[in-house]
């Protein structure tokens, strides 16, 4: 099947980003690199569990004294959100409705930026009132090795969406670029799994101690 024919809403496929072996590919690529991610992953809380109470001495503080959970909450729900919005993006993109689905996809970037800013002001605050930096204790490093590598997916994440929707602007929606639409939302929902779980290890148990 030609990718850049015309379709409409009636001769659009059910499933567009399965529909051709090119969109086949990129789906079982896309779960072969996400295992390697949540392997990766996986290392990086297992590292933090480890060190989370390693502080040189007790002029330095601990996860307890330093976090939020007021301010880690609106993140969360920030990035749930967000997932939300990526999800009403695909059910336009699989009803061949390519303005909605940019739309909705411009919510889901408007929002994680909002989480990224927050981010960076978590960030500041806890070195600036705390001095808990990366180098300062075995605690700073694998906090901020964890979730700014997190962070650091969602940048790319976003600039991906962001690309996706410059480049596609003028070609509209076509069955060569619906897959890539689609691997790009679930890329978006699997950095927001790993964020609950941050949410849960590191701030939650952080708080408890």
């Amino acid at each position: 099947m030609d990718t850049q024919q015309k379709f409409t809403s009636r001769t659009w496929p059910e499933s567009p980003e399965k529909t051709t072996l090119e969109g086949k590919n990129k789906f079982l690529g896309f779960w072969l690199f996400l295992g390697g991610e949540t392997v990766l992953f996986a290392s990086l809380f297992a590292t933090y569990l480890a060190l989370k109470d390693q502080v040189p001495n007790s002029e330095h503080y601990l996860a307890k004294d330093m976090f939020e959970l007021p301010l880690v909450f609106i993140m969360t729900m920030l990035l749930l959100t967000s997932s939300l919005t990526s999800v009403y993006a695909m059910y336009h993109m699989k009803n061949h409705n390519f303005q909605k689905m940019n739309t909705w996809l411009l919510v889901t970037v408007g929002l994680g930026l909002t989480f990224l800013g927050f981010e960076i002001y978590e960030f500041n605050h806890y070195v600036h009132e705390f001095h808990h930096t990366f180098t300062s204790s075995a605690f700073g490093s694998a906090f901020y090795t964890l979730v700014g590598f997190h962070g650091a997916h969602v940048a790319v994440g976003l600039g991906w969406f962001i690309l996706l929707m410059i480049r596609n602007s003028k070609r509209g929606l076509n069955l060569y670029n619906a897959p890539k639409y689609f691997v790009a939302s679930l890329y978006w929902h699997f950095i927001d799994v790993v964020w609950v779980f941050i949410f849960t290890v590191v701030y939650l148990m952080g708080m408890v101690g």
